[in-house]
C-alpha cells in the first residue's frame, strides 16, 4: 500500500499565499566544487548553491531574492519609487535599482559610508556604478556603518512626496522589514525541494547543522538581529513556530575585525576557490564566509565524511573597487 503524502505544513501554505514577483531564473543551481574539496584533503564533500547565479536583474545574488517579496507589496501600494540605505558598496541598493528599473518604478539609495577605506574609484565602480547605469538616483553620505533602520532616507521620501509620488521604504539589506524574511523561507524550501532530486546534496539521516559565519565585525547585534528577523518571520507563517537561541549559530572568528574591509584570511580563502573551482567570491561576505568554511573542515569542526553546502549568495559586483588589495605580492 503506498505511502500517504505527508501534508503541507502551514508554514508553506501561507508562505505561499503571500504575494510575490518572479524575479528569479528559478532555482538557484547546486555545483560540486571537485577541486576545492581534493585541495582540503578529500575530508568531506563540498558544493555550492549558487544563488549568485539567480537572477538576470544586474547580476542577481541573495537581495533580488529578498525583493520579490517586498516590491509585490510595494506595488499593491501604489508605490512610485523604492527607497533604500547602504554603503557605498552595497549589494543591496544595487539590487534595489535593478528590481525598481525591471518594474516600472524609481530608486532613491542613500549610500553611506560604512568602510573607512577610500581605495581608488571605490565611490564609481562596481555596484554603485551598475545603479548609476540603471538610471537610480544615487545619493553619498559620510553616515557610519550599523543594520537597523536608518533615518536618512526622510528627506529622499520628503522630496518625493512633494513632487506627487508615493516612496516605499526598505531598510538596510532588507532583512528588517516586515517580509524580509520571506525570501529565504522561500529559499529553504527550495533547497528542501532539490535533496529530493538532486545527487549533490545527499542527506546521512543525522540532519542539517547551519553555521553562520559573521562578516558584520559587530557579531553581537548580527545575532540579535538574526533572532528578531527569524521570530517575527515564524510568527507572520505560523505562530506556533519558536526559534530557540541555539538555533542560532554565529562563529565570529572570521570578520577580520571590521566590516567591509578583508583580511588576510580572507584574501587565501578567495584565492583558493578561485584557483581551484573558478568560484569567485568577493572580500566583504562571501571571502569571509569561505575562509569559515575552509578553516571549519581543517579543524575538525565539520566532520570528516560530512557532505558540506556553501551558500553563494552573491556581491562579487564589489570586487573591482577592491582591487588595491589584490596586488602583485597579494595575488603569488
Amino acid at each position: 500500500m503506498p505511502c500517504a503524502t505527508p501534508p503541507t505544513p502551514a508554514y508553506q501554505e501561507k508562505l505561499a499565499s503571500i504575494p510575490k514577483e518572479s524575479f528569479l531564473f528559478g532555482p538557484s543551481p547546486i555545483q560540486c566544487l571537485p577541486r576545492l574539496t581534493a585541495a582540503l584533503g578529500d575530508k568531506v564533500r563540498i558544493y555550492a548553491k549558487r544563488d549568485d547565479c539567480n537572477s538576470g536583474l544586474a547580476y542577481g545574488g541573495n537581495k533580488v531574492r529578498k525583493l520579490e517579496y517586498l516590491v509585490a507589496d510595494a506595488k499593491a501600494k501604489h508605490a512610485t519609487h523604492l527607497v533604500s540605505v547602504g554603503g557605498v558598496q552595497s549589494n543591496h541598493t544595487r539590487a534595489v535599482t535593478a528590481t525598481a528599473t525591471a518594474s516600472g518604478l524609481k530608486a532613491v539609495t542613500v549610500q553611506e559610508k560604512w568602510v573607512p577605506i577610500d581605495p581608488p574609484l571605490y565611490d564609481q565602480t562596481g555596484n554603485i556604478l551598475l545603479s548609476r547605469l540603471m538610471g537610480g538616483d544615487v545619493r553619498l553620505n559620510n553616515e557610519p556603518f550599523h543594520i537597523g533602520h536608518k533615518t536618512a532616507t526622510q528627506e529622499a521620501f520628503a522630496e518625493i512626496e512633494k513632487a506627487g509620488g508615493k516612496p516605499y521604504y526598505i531598510p538596510a539589506g532588507a532583512s528588517d522589514h516586515e517580509l524580509g524574511g520571506l525570501g529565504f523561507t522561500k529559499f529553504v524550501v527550495e533547497l528542501a525541494e532539490q535533496e529530493k532530486t538532486e545527487a549533490a546534496v545527499l542527506r546521512h539521516g543525522r540532519g542539517r547543522k547551519v553555521i553562520g559565519i559573521d562578516a558584520s565585525g559587530k557579531p553581537a547585534e548580527t545575532k540579535a538581529q538574526v533572532a528578531r528577523i527569524a521570530r517575527n518571520t515564524a510568527k507572520l507563517l505560523d505562530n506556533t513556530l519558536e526559534v530557540p537561541d541555539e538555533a542560532i549559530v554565529l562563529d565570529e572568528r572570521f570578520h577580520a575585525g571590521i566590516y567591509g574591509i578583508p583580511g588576510p584570511g580572507t584574501i587565501e580563502a578567495m584565492k583558493l576557490a578561485a584557483r581551484t573551482d573558478a568560484l569567485i567570491t568577493d572580500p566583504v561576505y562571501e571571502g569571509k564566509s569561505m575562509d569559515g568554511m575552509i578553516q571549519l573542515i581543517k579543524e575538525g569542526t565539520i566532520k570528516p565524511g560530512s557532505n558540506v553546502l556553501y551558500v553563494h549568495l552573491g556581491g562579487q559586483v564589489a570586487l573591482n573597487a577592491y582591487s588595491s588589495y589584490f596586488g602583485a605580492e597579494e595575488l603569488k
